[in-house]
């Protein structure tokens, strides 16, 4: 008698292996695959490796430093250890070229959070390979955002109640979480969730197919980004393991169709899960909406396997969510046709319309005058709160959809003046002026030398999109957007004293139409979204007066409204 273990809370759906038919289209979806860079060569993979030796011998001097400034003799400061863990894509075996690495520093005791943000900070600093470094000490996990040898180093930091390190050290025993703060708890449990999705799926071979294949999908859609309000890289991860549960002999093809329709006729609310949530040592919350209402509000719950349990999509809104089922609906669609070869896997693959779609588009564009590190803090800490912006346009009468853009675009200008920055951040970002700012030079441009005036500043800008699906009866009927732009303003500006400088940061909300979209936001040979023919002789009206008037500044609050007829932006503020 055949034994199969089970996998997940279920028995499996099916444990049909694949046909020879199934074999073929997976063999194509590995080529497709390829196709689209989705592996890595040897040599950028040793190159991963050799960046991750440097970080561990990064971090064992740094906690030989915090040691030694204990008063701890030379060998006990060495025996004090230290660990480097990755998780994510790279512990799942699923980057690809141009991917970052979630790492976690795994320090003893007596190193602190401070110690991290400090020593570490200045460690790396000191490091020739380091191009960019942004520390984000206040973040709901602390990180250290940093660019080594070109590649994205995302640094956790958990502290352990030990006294030493050693390299040996796994984190599967769930008494090492004890005595740990909520922070260095969500930061560990990143390595420990990974980990533990690996051990849960039937065919780790298969499920990374078919998660590399995800991996592709959602950004490709437009919905891969925890921090905007979608599934993360963990959360797709998690979603896709549970179906390798759920058809355990299955080839990822075949995974990547029944992960479509499974999760279209989910029902939502009901939580994802791959094992029975755990109880542990510790007085910690874990997942539970029978106790907790914050826990009951999750739309699309996933849970994590690892002890403490927590939901890991807890940002996904009643608007993305929506955005979510409707690619579902698309990829059911799409992987039908592709199995009674109507389709291929390149059509499932085929880039989302987002800048075509929505008649009316919300930008919220951080900028500073200041340094590279300055703006990264600044711009980030914006980015983890567009989700706020996006629940408050939920709520507005007329607004069915507020869809945000999973990808900030960024821009530096040279100015010299602070009528040239004036004049950059008026016209930024419109199809109709952005031919008026070419003129300034960018840095990253091959014109930009060492010839520059000594007083050449750098003004850098970060634009966040978010397309409103608006239900308006009459031409005349408005959506007063005033009051969420501005509550959502003063959360930013007012988080700390050092973001309410607005001669460095500045925060300006605007509205633009469908065919003011600049340029940056289509690829090149990509076409722009036009006007009907009937609106010709207007749009060249529009157009001829905007030739001869000075365009008027973005920089206002009066008109915070939405309507079917005005050209300027509704809502900005400074």
């Amino acid at each position: 008698m055949n034994y199969q273990k089970i996998y997940g809370i279920t028995g499996p759906v099916s444990t049909v292996g694949p046909t020879a038919a199934e074999n073929k289209l997976n063999d194509e979806l590995i080529q497709e695959l390829k196709k689209e860079n989705s592996f890595e060569t040897e040599l950028e993979t040793e190159k991963r490796v050799n960046i991750l030796k440097t970080l561990q011998k990064l971090t064992e001097e740094f906690v030989y430093r915090v040691s030694k400034k204990k008063n701890m003799s030379d060998g006990m400061a060495r025996d004090s250890g230290g660990k480097v863990f990755t998780f994510g894509s790279y512990r799942l075996g699923v980057h690809g070229p141009g991917s970052d690495i979630d790492t976690l520093i795994v320090v003893p005791k007596h190193v602190s959070r401070d110690d991290f943000f400090t020593i570490f900070a200045e460690l790396l600093r000191g490091r020739e390979e380091i191009e960019e470094i942004a520390p984000v000490p206040d973040a709901f996990v602390p990180i250290i955002k940093t660019q080594f040898s070109g590649i994205s180093i995302d640094l956790l930091c958990a502290r352990l109640d030990l006294a030493q390190i050693p390299l040996s050290l796994t984190l599967s025993d769930k008494n090492l979480l004890r005595n740990l703060d909520e922070k260095d708890l969500r930061a560990i449990n990143g390595t420990r969730v990974t980990d533990e999705i690996l051990e849960l799926v039937p065919k780790p071979n298969v499920f990374r197919i078919a998660l590399r294949a995800v991996k592709i999908w959602a950004p490709r859609r437009a919905i891969y980004a925890n921090v905007f309000g979608f599934p993360g890289g963990v959360a797709w991860a998690m979603l896709v393991a549970r179906i390798c549960q759920l058809y355990p002999n299955a080839c990822s093809a075949v995974i990547l169709n029944r992960f479509f329709k499974i999760l279209l006729e989910w029902k939502w609310p009901q939580p994802v899960v791959l094992k029975p949530i755990e109880d542990g040592p510790l007085q910690v919350r874990v997942w539970n909406p029978k106790i907790y209402a914050q826990d009951r509000s999750h739309r699309m719950p996933v849970i994590t396997p690892a002890y403490p349990s927590m939901c890991a999509t807890h940002n996904i809104t009643d608007s993305t969510k929506k955005v979510i089922l409707q690619e579902f609906e698309r990829g059911v669609q799409v992987t039908n046709d592709i199995f009674t070869n109507k389709k291929t896997w390149a059509d499932l693959f085929k880039k989302h319309e987002f800048f075509h779609k929505y008649k009316f588009y919300l930008t919220v564009v951080a900028s500073t005058r200041g340094s590279t590190e300055q703006h990264l803090k600044w711009s980030g800490f914006v980015e983890s709160k567009l989700r706020l912006l996006v629940l408050k346009l939920e709520t507005l009468a007329g607004i069915k959809l507020a869809h945000p853009y999973i990808k900030p675009f960024e821009t530096t200008y040279n100015y010299t003046s602070d009528e040239e920055c004036k004049e950059i951040m008026e016209n930024h970002g419109t199809y109709k002026k952005e031919d008026s700012i070419k003129k300034y030079i960018k840095p990253s441009d091959e014109e930009s030398t060492s010839e520059d005036p000594e007083d050449t500043k750098q003004f850098h800008i970060t634009t966040m999109y978010i397309g409103l699906d608006v239900n308006v009866e009459s031409k005349k009927e408005k959506i007063d957007i005033h009051v969420p732009c501005n509550e959502f303003f003063n959360i930013c500006r007012n988080f700390s004293e050092e973001f309410q400088n607005s001669e460095v940061f500045s925060l300006i909300i605007k509205y633009l139409k469908l065919y003011d979209l600049p340029n940056e936001v289509y690829d090149e040979g990509e076409t722009r979204p036009v006007k009907k023919k009937s609106k010709r002789k207007k749009h060249e009206k529009e157009h001829s007066n905007d030739s001869i008037k000075r365009p008027k500044s973005t920089h206002t609050t009066n008109d915070s409204t939405l309507n079917n007829i005005p050209e300027t932006p509704a809502s900005s503020t400074n």
